[in-house]
């Protein structure tokens, strides 16, 4: 039987409860609050910014939006992350990636607080993360562990396939795969034996970024789960790195492009916030 895994429906449930939290803490006078900065015009970051300021605004999570020009400095954008670290008013920071080319990201995501980076890029948050006892975890990872959950099947001792290695997605559910006691194998473009990889699988997440790139041309274990992360365009459609509509036939268990992977990483943003909230004030 196959299990379509509806992250509309996850990620509703997920935020009524975080909604529930957050009046809570409005009672006692403490709003969550998350700071998203944007540097520059970039369409799809700012569809992607209001996208996320709406989601946290329905759900009582306070969002502010900073918005700067293209040709800031970076040493400007450094002070003003700092203003941030230190206002006790703002609980979460996320700078909205890509950055112009003249500002140097890795500088920025290392300026954030560990204790308000709710992307969960901060180096230390990243060495959290591999020491399995990260609190601040990536969002998009952290969401697709939430897939993988709802679906009530074991992760652990399961051989797990991540395809892409990228410091975003891959490399991050790689580690929380692994810290759940699954048998990780990483793939990416220099991987020779792909298909073996995929019939091997019980779980396989896919972050490629390229259009139907799961085929019927692999074999896949009947039981199997597979969580698509893609993000792709083909003929004018939204879609994933798997040929849903024909592997969904061949698995148990499968997330669809769109309605998967998407809704929960803004949902798991405001769940960061909340958590970020309630470190803060020693909840």
């Amino acid at each position: 039987m196959i299990n379509i895994i509806d992250g509309k429906k996850i990620a509703k449930k997920i935020r009524e409860n975080i909604k529930e939290k957050a009046l809570l803490l409005r009672q006692k006078s403490i709003i969550p609050t998350i700071c998203v900065i944007i540097v520059g015009d970039n369409k799809a970051s700012r569809s992607y910014v209001n996208s996320k300021h709406k989601a946290c605004m329905q759900n009582e999570i306070n969002s502010i939006i900073r918005e700067f020009e293209e040709n800031i400095k970076g040493e400007i954008l450094l002070e003003e992350i700092d203003k941030l670290n230190n206002d006790k008013n703002i609980h979460g920071i996320l700078v909205q990636l890509p950055l112009p080319k003249h500002i140097n990201a890795m500088k920025v995501l290392e300026k954030i607080s560990p204790e308000k980076d709710v992307d969960g890029f901060n180096p230390i948050n990243v060495g959290k993360l591999n020491l399995g006892i990260a609190t601040l975890i990536p969002c998009t990872p952290l969401g697709i562990i939430k897939l993988i959950e709802s679906t009530k099947e074991d992760i652990e001792g399961k051989n797990a396939l991540v395809i892409g290695r990228s410091n975003i997605v891959g490399k991050p559910v790689a580690s929380l795969l692994l810290n759940k006691n699954a048998t990780v194998t990483i793939a990416h473009s220099k991987t020779t034996n792909l298909k073996e990889l995929v019939a091997e699988a019980d779980i396989i997440v896919s972050c490629v970024g390229k259009a139907h790139f799961l085929t019927t041309d692999y074999v896949y274990k009947n039981n199997a789960t597979i969580i698509d992360v893609g993000n792709n365009y083909k003929d004018g459609k939204l879609v994933g790195d798997v040929d849903f509509l024909n592997v969904k036939e061949k698995v148990k268990y499968i997330s669809p492009v769109p309605g998967g992977v998407g809704p929960m990483t803004i949902t798991m943003l405001m769940h960061n916030t909340l958590l970020a909230c309630e470190d803060q004030i020693n909840l």
